[in-house]
């Protein structure tokens, strides 16, 4: 989020020497990677999602079993916090989401 406010100031100051990236081709489920959605179980085993602060994303699920947290680790995500009734916080560090 960081690098986009920065990329944002310097465009404004400089428009014509920043380049404006390409936009994403892959989708994003619900906010989320869709490697990250997978590696909860899919779409259908999330009840809810919602960012709560800049490393921290609260999850929701259906079935925790159905969740992997070795996928999760693959897809980028380098450390859960498990709470009650199903609910999952993924801590993502300062990572762009």
């Amino acid at each position: 989020m960081f690098e986009k406010m920065q990329q944002a100031f310097w465009k404004a100051l400089t428009p014509d020497l920043v380049v404006d990236e390409p936009k994403a081709v892959a989708p994003v489920l619900s906010g989320l990677a869709p490697d990250v959605v997978a590696a909860l179980g899919g779409v259908d085993n999330l009840k809810s999602q919602q960012p709560v602060a800049l490393t921290r994303v609260r999850v929701e699920l259906q079935d925790v079993a159905r969740m992997d947290r070795q996928a999760l680790t693959r897809a980028g995500v380098p450390a859960v916090m498990m709470l009650d009734d199903g609910v999952v916080h993924l801590i993502t560090g300062l990572q762009g989401s």
